[in-house]
């Protein structure tokens, strides 16, 4: 047998003198794909970094780290430089952060092009252009040129992914590469890392809490829990007969249920002709401004208290910009009125003092909670602006119980943002919203970053918290088994404009229309 393209044997990372990686041991092959599955904070995405040397430098990497026969514990800052990006690419969990904000797309992914392979100018942007083309990215030409803020979630990680594979590598690390994806376009961009590896012989290290993928696309599984492995062989090996009871209870997480039925009272948020248009820059000083992009189509649409209307479409469909629209944070078109007050024309501290009533959970808990505040700070920061009588121990209170309702401990007040997994942050993120009670919930994509047993155990707090307070939950999400277990009613978005819409479970057993169906076809969704 021909040694393989990566070999780990007894791996241990610590942070300080805090142990978080235990004796990993594992082999990869080129043309193979190991997926390595666990909870939020099992230890995946620090085993990841930490073989590529990534970690920051209060971390402790120990253990044999081989890349064919390339000793990594033995390079260089230079040959790591070498190594990186050539022959092993990255594609990180969250691309907003991984993103140069100060830079334009075609620029960021040239970068690479010109370090290692030497290409400038219209060379290397026909060679972006491409790369944005296999990522099944529209309009690659004009995206070349946009900034990072202009694209949606699913179309930053897509550029990630053009980045990760612009120079061929060996070995592609892909942690959570489908994660602002919605199922469709997860399907095609797995399928292309397929196609890559296997025309490549490329070796792929594929990190994610979606078993269902992780099922269709993986060769093998490594099951992680609190920094251990738990189990490792043959996908289905390990799916029918799993061995360990950690991972006979990772498959058994699914979000389950439905939400509390509904009473019938006025609506509490009512949407008429909302829509939402971006002027598009001049291609040229004495040409023409081009027609502005409408992003959201006029739309009406109604929640009353206490029910979830769920939004699903692909990546760029418009969801996040609808929502946007609600919460005022972009500027729209249309009536937005929540209770007897139109939100749509007030401003200024009239809106302000408006927003403890209808609350964000964004989609990039990493880009949303400030690095430089505890959670402490981060939870209690709009309770002390909306509520200023409260004494230091009542707020305390708060925050704690709060903490708890997301099922983080007391303790995590006093740490910052970056010492958490990507599903800590999404709960601190949920508790910050909730603090302040509000009547209206947006949650943009609230479960993309969580792990199936802790999108189980939000499913079931968002519920629950729905039940006891009346809330109404305005719920994007591209995963169709969550939106089963949350919503009342969908509404189906392509391009901008509602296509379906109708009660939850009469859309997921009998959708009409094309696209609609095509989205539960490729979310594979069990009745």
């Amino acid at each position: 047998m021909p040694n393989p393209l990566l070999r780990i044997e007894n791996l241990n990372i610590a942070f300080d003198d805090t142990p978080v990686v235990h004796a990993l041991s594992l082999t990869l092959n080129a043309g193979e794909t190991l997926a390595i599955v666990g909870e939020s904070g099992s230890g995946k995405s620090v085993s990841a970094l930490g073989m590529i040397n990534l970690l920051p430098s209060n971390a402790t990497v120990k253990g044999e780290r081989w890349l064919g026969d390339t000793d990594l514990s033995t390079l260089t800052q230079d040959q790591w430089n070498d190594v990186r990006g050539n022959r092993v690419g990255f594609i990180f969990q969250e691309p907003m952060t991984s993103l140069n904000p100060l830079h334009r797309v075609g620029k960021q992914i040239g970068e690479a092009l010109r370090l290692h392979q030497g290409l400038r100018g219209q060379t290397a942007r026909q060679r972006c252009k491409a790369l944005l083309q296999q990522v099944k990215l529209p309009r690659p030409e004009e995206l070349l040129d946009a900034w990072p803020h202009q694209l949606s979630g699913g179309q930053r990680q897509r550029v990630m992914i053009a980045m990760a594979i612009a120079n061929n590598p060996s070995l592609l690390i892909a942690d959570e590469p489908t994660t602002a994806l919605d199922v469709t376009v997860q399907q095609e961009i797995l399928a292309l890392l397929r196609e890559l590896r296997d025309h490549h012989a490329m070796g792929m290290l594929f990190i994610s809490h979606d078993l269902n993928l992780v099922r269709r696309h993986a060769d093998r599984i490594c099951v992680m829990h609190q920094g251990r492995i738990q189990e490792i062989g043959p996908v289905e090996q390990v799916f029918q007969h799993p061995q360990s009871d950690y991972t006979k209870a990772l498959l058994a997480a699914e979000p389950e249920g439905r939400p509390q039925a509904i009473k019938q009272a006025p609506p509490l948020l009512t949407a008429r002709q909302l829509s939402v248009s971006f002027k598009r820059p001049k291609t040229g000083l004495f040409k023409r401004q081009p027609p502005a992009f409408v992003a959201v189509q006029p739309t009406d649409f109604q929640i009353t208290p206490g029910e979830t209307l769920g939004i699903v479409g692909e990546s760029g469909s418009g969801k996040t910009t609808l929502a946007s629209a609600v919460m005022r944070l972009v500027t729209s078109q249309g009536d937005v009125t929540l209770g007897n007050d139109k939100l749509s024309s007030l401003s200024g501290d009239d809106l302000r003092r408006q927003r403890h009533r209808f609350q964000m959970v964004f989609q990039d808990p990493y880009g949303a909670l400030s690095p430089r505040m505890p959670v402490f700070d981060i939870v209690s920061e709009g309770l002390r602006f909306h509520y200023p009588h409260l004494t230091d121990k009542e707020v305390t209170q708060r925050v704690n119980q709060t903490l708890h309702e997301v099922g983080l401990p007391e303790s995590c007040a006093a740490r910052y943002p970056h010492e958490f997994s990507g599903g800590q942050r999404q709960r601190i993120a949920v508790a910050r919203a909730i603090i302040l009670e509000p009547e209206l919930l947006v949650l943009d994509e609230p479960t993309s970053a969580l792990d199936r047993t802790v999108q189980k155990q939000l499913v079931t707090l968002l519920r629950d918290l729905q039940a006891r307070r009346q809330l109404s939950y305005l719920f994007i999400s591209h995963d169709l088994a969550v939106i089963r277990a949350m919503a009342h009613r969908i509404m189906v978005l392509k391009d901008g404009e509602v296509v379906e819409q109708g009660p939850c479970l009469d859309v997921l057993s009998a959708p009409k229309h094309a696209y609609t169906q095509a989205l539960i076809a490729a979310a594979h969704l069990a009745p």
